[in-house]
């Protein structure tokens, strides 16, 4: 696991949501502040506002491509394609809800607390840490 791998973890695991873990993981390679780069991804945790849509962690890869490459669409486009196309060998899908199916997670309302059983019940830090080591095999 690397160090980028290991800081999303905990990030993870220190309250971040999906999206927020990985985009913090890389917000020092550009500069960004985790103040700003929290705030900058938040809203796309849970598959983007707990509504159980795209994942978070794709969401999150997906802003890193744009700041390494966001002066060219079709460039970012190629990479979060390449990117998601990798993921989904990974797991089987892009989509929240398709992820977490058995685990009992609900789409809407507020995040749930974090604590043990969470984590025991839901594979999101396995697909933050899966997000980041995706991003790290392709170049960033």
């Amino acid at each position: 696991m690397n160090n980028r791998e290991l800081k999303a973890e905990e990030l993870f695991k220190s309250g971040k949501n999906c999206s927020q873990a990985v985009f913090l993981a890389f917000a020092d390679k550009y500069g960004l502040s985790d103040d700003v780069a929290s705030k900058i991804s938040c809203g796309l945790g849970g598959g983007v506002g707990r509504m159980r849509e795209v994942c978070g962690a794709v969401s999150g890869a997906s802003l890193v491509f744009g700041l390494e490459y966001g002066d060219d669409k079709a460039v970012v486009y190629g990479y979060v394609q390449d990117f998601c196309r990798r993921f989904k060998e990974e797991c089987g899908s892009i989509i929240c809800s398709e992820l977490l199916e058995g685990t009992g997670a609900t789409q809407g309302g507020a995040p749930e607390e974090r604590t043990q059983a969470y984590y025991a019940k839901r594979p999101c830090v396995e697909m933050v840490k899966l997000a980041v080591r995706i991003l790290t095999e392709m170049g960033l």
